[in-house]
């Protein structure tokens, strides 16, 4: 990127990682001692050296074309998935279009101004034996304004190795099959968080996977 068409905004990008890492840092903290475990459980074992990532994403407005017979239809900006690793810190704008998938269906997940939303990831749900559950969501494009949101994926080492805390039982790993639109279970993977990520990311970029 040309830092002279936007100065500044590099020392930004990287000023907010270092605050969100260290949130991530805090945030796994008062995970492992929601689960009677020592605050430095997740630290020392899976996120001394995180993996993270910081994505901006524009969601151009999608206007509804004149004379469309359902100007109610959903109009899609990402579809419904899961993130891959523990914990993911959202910025997002007062636009809106969030929407995450519970019992009772879809609902929306809409911006409160000063705060930031946490979403679970598979390594967390995984980890815990679905105590904690990764949460499906997606994200409709607005028919008027743009839209701007600002992920962060604060995430197992590449390296590590990830071992429930909590056994699942089987009727855990059924309830997650039924529940994900990829009829999967993080249950059943048993590996690297890196391996779990390529596997993820190779379906969309095939290139990345080791030759």
């Amino acid at each position: 990127m040309d830092e002279a068409a936007l100065p500044g905004f590099r020392r930004a990008v990287l000023d907010t990682m270092r605050a969100l890492t260290a949130l991530g840092h805090t945030l796994a903290g008062h995970v492992a001692t929601s689960l009677d475990l020592p605050a430095d459980y997740l630290d020392s074992r899976y996120t001394r050296e995180p993996t993270t990532l910081f994505r901006i994403f524009h969601y151009p407005k999608d206007p509804i074309p004149s004379g469309a017979s359902d100007a109610a239809a959903p109009r899609w900006g990402v579809g419904e998935h899961t993130d891959y690793g523990l914990l993911t810190i959202l910025i997002q704008d007062d636009v809106g279009g969030l929407e995450v998938h519970t019992e009772r269906g879809w609902v929306s997940a809409p911006p409160i101004p000063g705060t930031f939303i946490c979403n679970i990831g598979d390594m967390l749900e995984r980890m815990t034996g679905g105590l904690y559950r990764s949460t499906p969501h997606l994200v409709r494009s607005s028919a008027t304004r743009d839209r701007i949101s600002f992920p962060f994926f604060f995430d197992p080492g590449w390296d590590a190795r990830i071992h429930p805390i909590v056994v699942p039982s089987a009727d855990d790993a059924e309830r997650q099959r039924r529940a994900r639109w990829d009829g999967a279970s993080v249950f059943d993977f048993g590996g690297t968080y890196g391996e779990y990520l390529l596997s993820k990311v190779s379906k969309v970029f095939p290139e990345l996977l080791p030759k």
